[in-house]
């Protein structure tokens, strides 16, 4: 076998591994996580007289729908950055399918581990060379980690530290007795190394970031996929010196997508507040407080061990985002809400649309078939 079949033998190896993290089954590990903590605090706060001081009429339906309009542009930010970092390469339907399938991995693989290389699979069996595909990817993840960075410091301007971490049984707001204080630090870190290390791999050293891929794949239980990894590597080298040829303005527009859809995320939760208790959300402040505690709220999540911060990120809500409701008892339903709204459309899109992808690029005996069985 020369090295060319070699190389995609163990491709072929490696996208085994890896579909079988895409089987659809596995949406029910993140429900049974998310619905288990909902039931367990609705358990301790339930009272169905809170409910009547709920607004379900015009207004709400409207600002709900507002929500779910936030939503649309989120994604759709991620399509028109995925146009741009490929050029036009990916179609509209292509764009749209590449980011179902994204955003299901990530939502049934813990926060730290996402769905990043998943991402560079879905991308290539689209069309689009393995390493560029790769560059793309890291692209992605320096342009999203680049708006905590940046958003992180500005909000703490306009938001005082003390106020963002001044939460139900953390009076003391900031300080590392704060675990909620603790938790963003330990996130926000990571979100910066990470972003440095991708960067300097990215846009300066690639031969660096094709030695240490090349090294890890070196260990013995890894070694299948060495050969694999210099074909990474090499097409990663291609593609950084593409990337860093790119003009400001490539940047700025896929930074901008980025900034598009990462704050539609965020204002869901203010649309949701205003739906149900418009009278009391009408200070601008208040908005940015919110905003800036759910920027603080997924940085926590990104330490979170359970599939897409399932059940940690409902518990947080209720504990971060508590105090802004104002009525009693209704907590843990809105952050019910809130997920249903925000990540498990995500889970069922993805357990319909990933078999009828696998299928037509894998074949109808792929190992995902088998492995589904």
């Amino acid at each position: 076998m020369d090295k060319q079949d070699r190389t995609n033998a163990e491709l072929g190896s490696t996208e085994s591994e890896l579909l079988r993290k895409l089987r659809p089954n596995k949406i029910m590990i993140p429900i049974a996580f998310g619905l288990g903590v909902v039931a367990w605090m609705l358990y301790r706060e339930w009272n169905p007289e809170a409910f009547r001081a709920i607004d379900l009429g015009l207004a709400a339906s409207l600002w709900f729908a507002v929500g779910m309009a936030l939503m649309v542009l989120r994604d759709l930010g991620y399509m028109m950055r995925l146009r741009v970092l490929s050029e036009g390469q990916f179609s509209w339907r292509q764009s749209f399918r590449i980011i179902m399938l994204w955003e299901f991995t990530s939502a049934v693989t813990p926060s730290v581990v996402g769905g990043t290389a998943l991402a560079v699979l879905f991308m290539n069996k689209e069309g689009m060379t393995l390493g560029r595909s790769t560059a793309i990817t890291l692209a992605t993840s320096v342009l999203d980690e680049l708006y905590f960075i940046t958003m992180f410091p500005i909000l703490l301007l306009v938001v005082s530290p003390q106020e963002l971490f001044a939460v139900e049984g953390n009076a003391g707001g900031l300080g590392f007795a704060n675990e909620f204080f603790y938790f963003a630090v330990v996130g926000y870190s990571i979100k910066v190394l990470y972003t440095l290390f991708i960067a300097y791999g990215l846009f300066m050293n690639p031969r660096g970031v094709k030695w240490l891929l090349v090294r890890v794949c070196s260990v013995r239980w890894l070694r299948k996929w060495r050969h694999a990894m210099v074909k990474v590597g090499d097409d990663l080298i291609v593609s950084s010196i593409e990337l860093k040829r790119k003009p400001f303005s490539f940047w700025l527009k896929a930074y901008m997508a980025s900034f598009l859809s990462w704050t539609s995320r965020y204002w869901v939760v203010n649309s949701m507040l205003i739906a149900f208790f418009g009278l009391h959300f009408h200070g601008l402040g208040q908005h940015f407080l919110i905003f800036a505690r759910q920027l603080v709220m997924w940085l926590m999540m990104l330490v979170s061990p359970t599939p897409g911060g399932s059940g940690f990120a409902e518990f947080v809500f209720a504990q971060f985002l508590g105090e802004f409701i104002p009525v009693a008892g209704v907590v843990v339903a809105l952050a019910l809400i809130w997920r249903l709204a925000t990540y498990y459309p995500y889970l069922f899109i993805g357990a319909f649309l990933v078999p009828r992808w696998v299928r037509s690029k894998f074949g109808a005996q792929s190992a995902f078939d088998k492995d589904s069985a």
